[in-house]
């Protein structure tokens, strides 16, 4: 997991307060397989922005956070996040503490999924569940994404009249290794995860994503934002 976000966590919030719409639609699949009262850690919680979002919006509440950029855990201590600063991979365990492990946004930051899942599952009383949501490899931003990145930048030919007004900042663009939704769940899988649940959400062209705010969906076959939820029988 990537520990060198410290100089774009005010980058990542304004990125996000200026796609609104793409922020609201991502916060509402976050909530899609969260309840209220239930004990929750975050995984990669970066700034505590969807957190803070969960909490006002869902009424669901984020205590602790995982997080391995020192200035992104100080804007989510801020928003009232104990955050402990460390990669997944090298995160303590925390015995049967919590009901559920968010990853939000972070899988494809995370360079040993399989260790993180490994931890996360010994987090987890029995009956809870691992939710791991960001960008498929096969989907549309996906492959905009894995274009930008093997370019190196957004300012290109092969991106002109393409790509949104607005794209995700290419430092974190090329930063990240996104994994297809077959990958993701065969890794939760092996972990011992099961009973699979799939939503969606930005489910037309980037082009035209951050236009309205979209309420998620299940399965995976159409979204550019998906969560899959396994859970520890």
């Amino acid at each position: 997991m990537d520990r060198n976000f410290d100089s774009y966590a005010e980058k990542y919030d304004s990125w996000f307060m200026e796609n609104r719409d793409v922020l609201y639609s991502e916060a509402a699949l976050v909530a899609y397989f969260l309840k209220k009262g239930e004990k929750i850690l975050s995984v990669g919680c970066g700034s505590g922005l969807f957190e803070q979002i969960l909490k006002n919006d869902y009424g669901i509440e984020i205590a602790d956070g995982v997080e391995p950029s020192s200035d992104m855990a100080s804007i989510a201590r801020a928003r009232g996040l104990e955050v402990t600063i460390s990669t997944a991979e090298e995160c303590p365990v925390w015995p049967e503490k919590y009901d559920a492990v968010l990853y939000n946004g972070c899988p494809g930051y995370i360079t040993d999924l399989d260790l993180s899942l490994a931890k996360s599952w010994q987090s987890l009383r029995p009956g809870g569940k691992a939710i791991l949501i960001d960008i498929p490899k096969e989907s549309s931003y996906g492959l905009l994404y894995n274009l930008a990145k093997a370019l190196g930048t957004w300012d290109h030919p092969l991106l002109e009249g393409v790509c949104p007004k607005d794209p995700y900042p290419i430092e974190l663009v090329t930063k990240a290794c996104w994994r297809t939704t077959a990958e993701k769940a065969e890794a939760m899988e092996k972990t011992g995860f099961s009973g699979f649940e799939y939503a969606q959400t930005l489910t037309v062209h980037p082009l035209y994503s951050g236009n309205s705010v979209e309420e998620p969906m299940p399965g995976f076959d159409r979204g550019d934002y998906v969560a899959i939820c396994g859970y520890k029988r």
